[in-house]
């Protein structure tokens, strides 16, 4: 920007976006003085380096503003857990499974976890059966993003919720 440029001669861009031509760099930065703005540098590998006569505070600020929008208009998700073990009653399951849906109506991505204790590791399958069961019994309201996987002492199913707005 401005004394920072180096270089002999710059493709010149005005400040309305018209071609200016190839123009000295001194040249190029009394151009930009007269104007009372500012000369940046918008392609310095180009050859020759392209610059443009621009306010270069306003153009930081529309910058600011455009990243808050798009800030805005990004959806979050939260990630709720529901926590389940592999001899798990079928009363306790179905209280688990009726929060999860809450969380997946409210929009929430879910990660349903089974923890093992002791020597019940030995017996994986029975863990993923009882996953199996939980994401067969939401497939109504969610998508299964990951399948059952191991992690440590645990294993981990993740949901994400089914969006009726899609078009």
């Amino acid at each position: 920007m401005n004394n920072d440029i180096h270089g002999k001669e710059v493709r010149l861009i005005s400040d309305s976006g018209e071609q200016l031509g190839i123009k000295e760099v001194s040249e190029a930065k009394r151009l930009a003085e007269t104007a009372h703005m500012d000369l940046v540098l918008m392609s310095p590998n180009a050859k020759p380096p392209v610059a443009k006569i621009m306010d270069y505070g306003k153009y930081k600020f529309e910058l600011q503003k455009k990243d808050r929008e798009a800030r805005k208009k990004q959806k979050t998700f939260n990630v709720k857990e529901v926590r389940l073990s592999p001899t798990i009653e079928e009363n306790d399951f179905n209280t688990k499974l009726n929060n999860a849906r809450k969380f997946l109506a409210k929009g929430d991505k879910v990660k349903v976890s089974l923890r093992f204790r002791g020597r019940a590791i030995t017996h994986k399958e029975i863990g993923k059966e009882v996953l199996d069961r939980a994401a067969e019994q939401l497939k109504d309201v969610a998508t299964v993003t990951t399948r059952p996987k191991m992690d440590g002492r645990s294993m981990l199913l993740m949901l994400d919720p089914i969006n009726t707005n899609k078009k």
